[in-house]
């Protein structure tokens, strides 16, 4: 699973506003469950806690497949963006 984590941050926490945009879709308590599409990984919350992230392959005739999935607690998402989001140079919220 740590490289699939490894992966998903690498290429989905690159720039200051989808950090901000993961950050915010992440925490809200205004979002119940529904999908974040970043640029290649869609997260999907799950409820206020729990979350899958995967990677959506969609090709030219609309069918779509997804290689490999994880789930993981929302203390612990937030843990790993923020520490990359640091570790990029990003302003992250304390």
């Amino acid at each position: 699973m740590e490289n699939l984590v490894g992966r998903f941050l690498d290429d989905e926490i690159s720039s200051q506003e989808l950090y901000q945009s993961i950050h915010d879709f992440i925490t809200s308590y205004h979002i119940r469950s529904g999908e974040f599409e970043a640029n290649y990984y869609v997260i999907k919350k799950m409820d206020h806690d729990n979350f899958i992230v995967f990677p959506e392959n969609v090709f030219p005739d609309n069918h779509r497949e997804i290689p490999n999935c994880f789930s993981i607690y929302k203390d612990d998402l937030i843990a790993r963006i923020n520490e990359h989001a640091k570790n990029q140079g990003f302003t992250v919220p304390d």
